[in-house]
């Protein structure tokens, strides 16, 4: 009975992996793939890893080419030379890392290529702070062995006159902050813009330079502005 299912998941498998196969002008075969799921599949499945001291990167005229140089190279050659104890990464994989590490300025350069890389490894996209609402919070926490309490400081000392004697009240106040802070918010989010940016870059490549052979890159994004949906919702 359980090899009976274990076929027929096979074969539903294999009935997906076909319905979303295409086939390009070359006659092969690839699957219809989203950047972000490319980019998971290549740093967190394949383990790629990106080399910014490769000679691809530092080849005459390589700037102004940007990657489709070293794509072109790459894809003549069908694989990165490479050695070590390790099996090697697909070289599909090794074309997706070749051309994250070579993002423009514009798009984060260096920075962002590393964030882009432990992002997919993980299988997350940056903090935005969506739905996040600012909350009010103590300053400063002061614990000891009965717990903690928030800490205070002194205005100084206030003479109350209303009664018969007059009473000196040492004014105490707690100073407050809200987390997280507009600055945060806004700096969280124009990280995410920037990596939305990246990849709307790394899928525009691809699909201009369709060296993949195993893999085609759809039109799929991420949302741009998720937390925009949020505040509509």
């Amino acid at each position: 009975m359980m090899a009976q299912r274990f076929v027929q998941s096979r074969r539903r498998i294999g009935k997906t992996v076909a319905a979303q196969a295409v086939r390009d002008a070359n006659g092969r075969v690839r699957r219809q793939i989203s950047i972000h799921s490319l980019l998971e599949w290549a740093f967190a499945d394949e383990c790629a890893s990106i080399d910014f001291e490769d000679e691809g990167t530092l080849a005459m005229g390589y700037g102004a080419i940007g990657n489709a140089y070293l794509m072109a190279q790459r894809g003549a050659l069908g694989c990165r030379i490479d050695g070590g104890g390790r099996s090697l990464p697909d070289p599909d994989a090794d074309l997706v890392a070749a051309a994250v590490a070579v993002l423009p300025e514009g798009c984060g350069g260096r920075r962002m290529a590393v964030q882009i890389a432990e992002l997919a490894r993980a299988r997350v996209m940056p903090d935005a702070f969506v739905g996040v609402q600012p909350r009010c919070e103590p300053k400063d926490w002061h614990v000891n062995p009965y717990g903690r309490r928030a800490k205070t400081m002194s205005l100084g000392v206030e003479i109350d006159s209303s009664g018969r004697k007059a009473r000196r009240h040492d004014v105490q106040v707690c100073p407050v902050v809200y987390r997280p802070d507009g600055s945060q918010v806004a700096s969280a989010r124009r990280n995410y813009l920037q990596w939305w940016s990246a990849l709307s870059e790394l899928r525009i490549t691809f699909e201009i330079h369709t060296n993949l052979s195993r893999w085609s890159v759809d039109e799929c994004m991420p949302p741009m502005t998720p937390w925009k949906k949020t505040l509509a919702e």
